[in-house]
C-alpha cells in the first residue's frame, strides 16, 4: 500500500469510522458513498462504538500472501452496540477460547510492516472484553 493510501484510511483503520445516512440514519463500515439502503448521498461521518459481539467466526489456516507467518488467525462478524456489523480480526485469545456471543472491544495493533526500514501497518482489531464499564 502506498502511504498517500495509507493516510487515506486512517478514520476507518485507526479511529472505527463509519457513515450514517441522514436520509434512512443507517449506519454503515466501511464508508461507503452512497446508501445501499435509499439510494441517498447524504452521509456523515460517525465514530462507531469500539464494543460489541461476535455474531460469527472463523479460523484462516491458509492465509493470503505476506500473512503467511500470522496464521492460524481468528476472523470474525462483530455486531457492535449501535448494530453495525464489521467483519475484523480477533486478537489476544486463543482459538478455542472464542465463542459466539463473546463480549469484544476494539483495540490497535500491528498488521504487517514493509521490512526493517519500511512503514509499520496498524489497524483496529477485537479483542474479549476486559474493560469493565458502568451502562
Amino acid at each position: 500500500m502506498r502511504l498517500p493510501n495509507l493516510w487515506r484510511e486512517i478514520p476507518q483503520r485507526y479511529r472505527l469510522e463509519g457513515v450514517t445516512c441522514k436520509n434512512c440514519n443507517s449506519s454503515f463500515f466501511p464508508p461507503r458513498i452512497v446508501c445501499p439502503n435509499c439510494g441517498s448521498k447524504e452521509l456523515s461521518s460517525q465514530r462507531l462504538p469500539d464494543r460489541g459481539k461476535v455474531l460469527s467466526y472463523t479460523i484462516i489456516r491458509k492465509p493470503p500472501n505476506n500473512f503467511e507467518g500470522y496464521a492460524p488467525y481468528p476472523v470474525a462478524l462483530i455486531e457492535l452496540l449501535d448494530g453495525v456489523k464489521v467483519t475484523c480480526q480477533l486478537t489476544d485469545c486463543d482459538t478455542d477460547e472464542i465463542f459466539i456471543g463473546m463480549p469484544v472491544e476494539a483495540t490497535l495493533r500491528k498488521v504487517k510492516e514493509d521490512g526493517e526500514d519500511g512503514v509499520v501497518y496498524y489497524a483496529i482489531k477485537f479483542r474479549p472484553l476486559i474493560r469493565k464499564t458502568i451502562e
